[in-house]
């Protein structure tokens, strides 16, 4: 007699493909690990020709693998400023030497069989996979953790990140930034908090979320977030203890085994974007809380609310009263910076001034895990364990989502931590396509088609893009200004992808080293790839740096002058049609870049001639300060 049960869990016995689904349950470790040398090697050979030009498309990555290099060649391990940059002070970089550490191993392996350059390539390729690995194996436990025996929604699981394309993109070949390892992370800490094991999971949560604190501070939201969820479980859990307890021993003093051992000297300061005193301070605080509260002999949540929120008063008190900046901006920038700089900034915007187009694959999968994860929360109501588990993963996948109509670098978080709840709709669906009732699969069916329809709006087409796009009322009524408009963006578009390829600035290693100026952007990409220094780069740190180049192209050609002087800067690289002189040209049509992309070039910038096999795409101008 055949029994219909819940989503994840076999009808009936189904012989053969209950020993399926039971012998994938028993090898998800070695099965999961395939799958990823699976998904790494797709994703090696679909990013060849990234991999040979050496194409590290972010500016992050430029600078990261930068910094790795200078360390392997003999700077500090606790100097992270990067003295090619702004020379001779140079840059001051909040990062840690972490995520440096298996970029380095990998360069140091692979020169062991390759040349220098070659293997730097392949380092930078093979090091984003490694937190995939991580963030597929947390994706697997925690689907594993969520649904009943029976179940092998795990499976699909840890192929959905490839319908994740936001979060997908931060583990591609050559993005070596640390963003990847902060979101596997922080899916590992999900997986730690809803782990049966009490001891494990807390201590597993910890330490994820002091690695991430000692990696950056991008992900303190969510790990300040995940804390609560801990803190609200013991108020009304008995027993909670044991997963509270051995957290905030591992949060506490992991960060502060990690300040020690990974913060750079400019770190030591008390900073509020960085692993600082600012943050062991505060985070050693709570988790000292946390300890009180937990040897504490209270009984009941009537005594262990009053008691948290105590605790809670008084380390928010403790954190606003020592650093209230932080509590304003973690970045510490000037109003002008902002203004200028910042607001300019793609990622730092909300998802509501995206188009349709960029909004819907950001969110089809935040809201179809979201869905999916109240919709368990209905199913488990009666195991209250699971149930907390369910609820844990919703509100965590709903305040991702919600932090992405404040800026769209919360996405990437967004969508991953909303896959365990949409494998588990998935598998359930499967099953009722093929094991239910009619009305089940006729119901299966059409969840399917939803989901499906949801995932697909990930790679939207350009017919539908073209649809979503509102319809300009120019191209309309002006056909000709609509054809100089699409060919203003193609010349931009192909500025940024050539101004910053490795054959466009090898030639610059024909001339001595020295210090050029350029767009903010480009800095880190071109100190990465020739032996030249720049003005400035795209770090809130050096709010002055990046200032000066904005005055510098804003203002007129005197001003530029003495800024360029005041730099010790010999030529000027200008890339005509680069996105970022786009909003010079804007903000400030009579500015010295508007009037040089016009070709009104002073008499004292003189073109540099450079050998190179095939035009470049910029301008190298030798600035002249004689009077």
């Amino acid at each position: 007699m055949r029994k219909s049960v819940h989503y994840g869990l076999s009808y009936g016995d189904r012989g053969g493909a209950s020993h399926a689904i039971g012998w994938l349950n028993d090898n998800w470790r070695w099965l999961t690990f395939l799958a990823w040398i699976a998904i790494a090697a797709y994703f090696l050979t679909i990013r060849q020709a990234n991999i040979y030009w050496f194409v590290l498309g972010d500016t992050d990555d430029n600078m990261r693998y930068l910094q790795v290099r200078d360390w392997i060649e003999g700077q500090g391990w606790f100097d992270l400023r990067q003295y090619r940059m702004d020379p001779p002070e140079g840059a001051n970089m909040h990062w840690s030497r972490i995520v440096d550490l298996p970029i380095a191993g990998l360069m140091l392996l692979f020169r062991l069989f390759m040349d220098t350059g070659q293997a730097d390539r392949w380092a930078c390729a093979v090091a984003p996979l490694l937190p995939l690995l991580l963030l597929m194996w947390a994706l697997a436990l925690i689907t594993i953790r969520l649904c009943r025996e029976g179940s092998a929604a795990w499976v699909i699981a840890i192929f959905l990140p490839l319908a994740a394309p936001s979060g997908i993109s931060m583990f591609m070949p050559m993005r070596i930034d640390h963003h990847g390892w902060q979101l596997a992370l922080t899916v590992t800490m999900l997986a730690g908090i809803i782990d049966r094991k009490w001891l494990r999971g807390g201590i597993v949560a910890g330490v994820a979320s002091a690695l991430s604190v000692a990696i950056g501070m991008e992900m303190i939201v969510y790990l300040a977030g995940a804390g609560g969820l801990i803190a609200l479980r013991w108020v009304f859990k008995e027993g909670a203890t044991r997963r509270m307890l051995p957290y905030a021993l591992a949060l506490g003093s992991g960060t502060g085994v990690l300040y020690a051992l990974f913060a750079n000297y400019d770190n030591r300061a008390p900073m509020c974007d960085a692993i600082s005193p600012i943050w062991v301070g505060t985070l050693g605080l709570a988790a000292g809380g946390m300890v009180l509260l937990a040897v504490m002999p209270l009984k009941g949540w009537r005594q262990r609310l009053p008691a948290g929120l105590i605790v809670g008063a008084i380390i928010g008190a403790f954190a606003y009263g020592s650093w209230p900046q932080c509590f304003n901006s973690a970045y510490q920038i000037s109003p002008e910076l902002d203004r200028l700089w910042l607001a300019n900034i793609r990622e730092a915007k909300s998802v509501l001034v995206q188009p349709l187009w960029r909004a819907i694959p950001m969110l089809a999968l935040p809201v179809a895990g979201t869905l999916a994860a109240v919709a368990a929360c209905f199913t488990v109501q009666r195991d209250t364990e699971r149930l907390w588990a369910w609820a844990t993963v919703a509100l965590m996948t709903v305040f991702a989502m919600a932090l992405t109509f404040w800026q769209i670098r919360s996405a990437p978080a967004a969508q991953l931590l909303a896959i365990p709840a949409v494998a588990w709709a998935a598998y359930g669906t499967l099953t009722l396509i093929a094991a239910g009732s009619a009305g089940e699969r006729l119901g299966g069916v059409l969840i399917a088609l939803v989901v499906a329809v949801m995932i697909w709006a990930n790679d939207l087409s350009p017919y539908v893009r073209t649809w979503l796009t509102p319809s300009n009322d120019t191209a309309q009524t002006n056909p000709d200004a609509a054809k100089k408009r699409a060919a203003r963006l193609a010349r931009i578009k192909q500025a940024n992808a050539r101004c910053r390829t490795l054959p466009a600035l090898a030639p610059l290693n024909q001339l001595p080293a020295a210090t050029i100026f350029t767009l903010v952007d480009m800095g880190p990409r071109l100190i990465a790839m020739t032996h030249h220094s720049a003005i400035a780069g795209p770090y809130h740190r050096n709010g002055t740096a990046i200032l000066d180049v904005h005055h510098g192209f804003d203002g007129p050609a005197v001003n530029f002058r003495a800024i360029a002087r005041r730099h010790g800067a010999s030529y000027l690289l200008f890339c005509p049609n680069f996105p970022e002189g786009t909003i010079y040209q804007v903000r400030s049509p009579k500015g010295f870049y508007a009037q040089l992309s016009h070709g009104h070039v002073p008499g004292w910038l003189h073109p540099v001639p450079i050998n190179s096999a095939s035009k470049l795409p910029y301008i190298l101008y030798r600035i002249d300060y004689a009077d």
